[in-house]
């Protein structure tokens, strides 16, 4: 299902949750500072780069296009985190991927456009940054710990910043994970 609205088209799923992406973006492979952008609706305030999928859109290559026009990144997509149902106010279900930054853009379409700014945080300071205005993303980095290593679940392999391609590296993992932002544990489907 579609709903469209100027400028842009939502995607949503058969149980109507809106489709999202989003990345956890690391300086490096130590996955110990992460890379957050200020929050458009509320700029004194830091956000992991993420939005809604476009129609037909795949969802890592979603999160690697919504990384590249909020946070003027590039880099190496890793894992799939999980899948985070945030059902409290706005029924999302944001896919959660890892992206290992390799181009950091000077100026960006979020900077140009809204004046977007982004920062580096350690992990723990990323969670306390977060926890007051976007809960549900803090939870995404405390599942960080708690997910398999890159190379099981889906991975994309972007043949330019801007028109990924996916691929499953293992097909024994499961088709993803569910990472309900109400305390439950992670649940394989």
């Amino acid at each position: 299902m579609m709903k469209f609205k100027p400028n842009q088209t939502r995607t949503y799923d058969g149980e109507g949750f809106k489709r999202r992406a989003a990345c956890l973006c690391f300086k490096t492979e130590k996955e110990d500072e992460v890379l957050l952008v200020s929050s458009s609706r509320h700029p004194d305030q830091w956000i992991v780069p993420g939005g809604g999928m476009e129609p037909e859109e795949e969802p890592c290559g979603a999160a690697v296009r919504e990384v590249y026009e909020e946070a003027g990144v590039r880099g190496k997509l890793g894992r799939l985190l999980g899948i985070f149902e945030h059902n409290q106010d706005r029924k999302h279900r944001t896919y959660v991927y890892t992206l290992i930054v390799t181009e950091t853009l000077e100026d960006w379409e979020d900077s140009v456009n809204i004046g977007r700014k982004r920062k580096w945080f350690k992990v723990d300071e990323a969670i306390k940054v977060l926890q007051s205005h976007k809960p549900v993303h803090a939870e995404y980095l405390r599942r960080l710990t708690n997910t398999c290593n890159p190379t099981c679940g889906p991975l994309c392999t972007p043949t330019n910043g801007n028109s990924p391609s996916s691929q499953v590296m293992d097909n024994n993992a499961p088709h993803y994970v569910v990472c309900s932002t109400q305390g439950s544990d992670l649940v394989n489907r």
